[in-house]
């Protein structure tokens, strides 16, 4: 990958995924999205690894209707994300707990929070004061496990893989707005908003990695993602105002317009790069990754650890604890 994406050929190749009955590109972050890329189910799991597991629990916190809470919660028990499991006999009463693929998203949510917390640092927001075990109050870090160097999308390369291929796209699927306002919530309730505002809607997120891709231009991203012309369109100026892209004009007679990463939008990549780790490991089936990683620092097909950036020793679910301090962190 370039700075912001991979190079032109791969580019290109993923500009033609539409061909053939609108098939998309093999593409693990996609299908990773295409589980996590919800608002509703983002919520959940930020509450489901603070140890929220009941049905009353995740209502009350994150205040959606009980059908399409019950709805997100069964697609994440179809996925595989969570389980359900029985803690009341009279009357039947079952509980979600988090499964080993849930439990593997731990990164992705890490990398989420590590965005935020860099760029929008809230006190109050609980999980903005992760506490290690080393003892202190630490920001995650993406690292290669070979190396040891923090990855950044630049030092990064990118070919097909052995399950490289064609899919259909999965089918649209309704959002609403939560019945709770954020200033109704109690202040250890409340949720990672601006990266669930960034992330929270699968066409935002599968645009933004897309244009780790390399698919700046409004038809190329189109044919990648196999969206409507007026959805794109929406999803690009909100992450234009949202300041994650920029509107750059490439051409004048006509005027042309691509859209690049900014340097907020391009410290996402860690979390890409997570989202690809855990679609490889668990959606990617006997054919195996779409894509092969490289790092060009060392070489190696990239493999990569999460680590704690006051101590250096590798982050887990059992590592991490909340913080009561609330010092703002260093950019």
């Amino acid at each position: 990958m370039t700075e912001s994406g991979v190079d032109e050929k791969s580019a290109a190749h993923e500009g033609v995924a539409e061909t053939g009955g609108h098939q998309l590109a093999s593409n693990s972050a996609r299908r990773a999205l295409d589980i996590v890329g919800d608002r509703w189910t983002l919520m959940i799991l930020h509450l489901a690894f603070t140890s929220v597991r009941r049905f009353e629990d995740f209502q009350s916190r994150i205040g959606l209707a009980r059908s399409l809470l019950t709805d997100r919660l069964r697609r994440m028990e179809k996925a595989g994300v969570v389980r359900r499991e029985r803690y009341q006999d009279r009357p039947p009463r079952d509980e979600y707990v988090l499964t080993p693929m849930g439990i593997d998203l731990f990164g992705s949510a890490l990398m989420i929070i590590r965005w935020e917390k860099r760029w929008f640092y809230d006190p109050d927001v609980i999980v903005h004061r992760l506490r290690h075990s080393c003892g202190k109050v630490f920001m995650p870090e993406l690292h290669c496990a070979t190396c040891d160097i923090e990855v950044v999308a630049r030092d990064v390369t990118a070919v097909d893989g052995p399950g490289a291929g064609f899919e259909p796209p999965q089918k649209p699927r309704a959002q609403r707005r939560s019945t709770v306002a954020r200033g109704e919530l109690d202040p250890h309730q409340k949720m990672l908003e601006r990266a669930i505002e960034v992330l929270g809607d699968r066409w935002t997120a599968q645009t933004i990695a897309s244009a780790f891709g390399g698919t700046r231009r409004f038809n190329a991203l189109q044919a990648v993602l196999g969206v409507a012309p007026n959805i794109l369109a929406e999803r690009l100026s909100r992450l234009v105002e949202l300041g994650v892209l920029a509107r750059r004009r490439y051409q004048d007679k006509p005027e042309r317009f691509e859209y690049v990463l900014t340097p907020e939008g391009l410290d996402l990549f860690p979390l890409i790069l997570e989202l690809i780790r855990w679609g490889d490991r668990w959606l990617a089936g006997d054919a195996g990754p779409p894509q092969i990683i490289r790092h060009r620092p060392c070489g190696t097909v990239l493999k990569t650890r999460i680590i704690c950036d006051q101590c250096g020793e590798t982050v887990s679910v059992v590592s991490t604890s909340f913080d009561a301090v609330s010092d703002p962190p260093a950019r």
